[in-house]
């Protein structure tokens, strides 16, 4: 089976100035300007002295430990702890739990995003977690609802 060698030189062409935009794109990222820093430099120096103690995410506790976990509400709080093969699990499980048990900002991006991790994670049987993530959307929303009215 020949290929027309027009296809062949089309072909080439094509992904040549895909090459050439993907290059440029990357060019432009790079020389882009950063954007202003969030931080004061009082506390971007406190972050990174020598006798901060770090906080847990969820319950921002005290972590004066080395261990993986906080020890006050148990979350993935380790400094690598989410590069780590076996602990990064727990750092995604305690995502997916979030979506279905706790209150959670309501965006189309951070709804696809876990939509596509738990399609990821569990396949056959996301359409389960589907069902709990989006009866916690709507009770979320039917709480929003009767907050002015109550008050």
């Amino acid at each position: 089976m020949a290929t027309d060698p027009e296809a062949t030189i089309a072909v080439v062409v094509i992904l040549g100035i895909c090459a050439v935009g993907v290059y440029r794109f990357v060019l432009r990222v790079m020389e882009a300007p950063l954007g202003a820093d969030p931080w004061s430099g009082d506390t971007g120096a406190a972050v990174h002295q020598e006798e901060a103690i770090p906080l847990c995410h969820h319950c921002l506790t005290r972590q004066e430990h080395n261990g993986w976990f906080c020890p006050e509400c148990g979350a993935t709080v380790g400094p690598y702890s989410n590069y780590m093969p076996y602990i990064y699990i727990f750092a995604q499980g305690e995502i997916l739990r979030a979506g279905v048990t706790e209150r959670v900002r309501r965006s189309w991006y951070i709804t696809t995003g876990f939509v596509l991790l738990s399609l990821g994670m569990f396949a056959i049987a996301a359409p389960i977690y589907w069902f709990f993530l989006f009866k916690n959307l709507r009770t979320q929303d039917a709480r929003a609802g009767a907050l002015p009215e109550e008050a």
